[in-house]
């Protein structure tokens, strides 16, 4: 064959990966070698968030493509470390939409009232401020003695401030007004510190607390609880994600366990569907019944 004969042949191919197509290959490239090399899974997450974040952390790195995002990952640990904490950061603050955990106190609560032992899983805790919420709801309900509260999260960062209960002292106004409105019987002043311009949880509120890295696209369950909050995390993953991680609550919940989702999530359109009855449809709390 001759040399203008392979250029005829090169000039008839018909393929020319636009620019949405090597991108499309640039993030599933990305996100198979994290997993290989890392263990952490995000190949199930939702493209359109997900492509927004590995954007940012393209232009926070100071690079240009995607691939040069890839190669820093693959070599620099740090990176690859800052990458997993911009990606799973979550927005959270105390008594996060304070109807549902007013609700929580009506409906919930009276049942927990009659077991001998309360665990309750925070999936995907963040930083902690819904998983102190609830100890200061268990507190005021006097059930915090007799509670155990697993908070879980994938990202160590988020994990080390949740465990060290410190917040700053510009958001109590927030927070205060969320407490009031959730339901709250004293004083939230009484349930931390000032120091300068922070504040820090009294100790009591982390005593039953068992902080601790769990990944919910790869880990298994590791105990039956009565209750799981697991609010505004599966919004970002995609469909076999979401039943994936549906069916792992489900094998963690016991019987009549107590789901609590997201304001846009729902047990509807899962695997689970039939598993559930709705205690509250608009806080979206459901209680396991099968």
């Amino acid at each position: 064959m001759s040399s203008s004969d392979f250029i005829d042949l090169e000039e008839d191919m018909p393929y020319d990966a636009s620019e949405s197509e090597r991108e499309n290959i640039e993030i599933e490239l990305l996100l198979e070698g994290i997993h290989r090399l890392y263990g952490y899974d995000f190949r199930n997450y939702a493209v359109p968030s997900l492509r927004r974040r590995i954007w940012h952390h393209v232009h926070s790195e100071q690079l240009k493509t995607i691939s040069g995002l890839q190669e820093k990952i693959f070599h620099d640990r740090d990176c690859f470390e800052r990458f997993v904490y911009n990606l799973s950061i979550s927005v959270t603050e105390m008594f996060r939409d304070p109807n549902l955990f007013r609700v929580f106190r009506e409906k919930v609560i009276p049942m927990l009232r009659t077991y001998p032992y309360i665990r309750i899983w925070h999936a995907g805790c963040s930083t902690g401020e819904e998983v102190y919420s609830m100890a200061i709801l268990l507190h005021e309900e006097g059930l915090y003695d007799k509670a155990r509260i697993y908070a879980t999260d994938m990202n160590d960062r988020s994990l080390q401030m949740a465990k060290e209960g410190i917040v700053g002292i510009q958001k109590m106004k927030q927070y205060t007004k969320n407490y009031l409105e959730a339901g709250g019987t004293r004083s939230f002043s009484e349930y931390y510190t000032a120091k300068y311009n922070s504040v820090i949880f009294q100790p009591f509120l982390r005593k039953n607390i068992i902080f601790s890295e769990h990944n919910l696209a790869t880990d298994r369950s590791f105990n039956e609880f009565n209750v799981i909050f697991c609010r505004n995390v599966m919004i970002y993953f995609d469909e076999t994600l979401r039943n994936r991680v549906h069916g792992l609550f489900h094998e963690s919940l016991s019987h009549f366990g107590i789901l609590v989702l997201g304001a846009k999530e729902s047990i509807h359109f899962t695997d689970f569907t039939d598993s559930y009855e709705a205690l509250d449809r608009e806080e979206k709390i459901y209680r396991k019944i099968k």
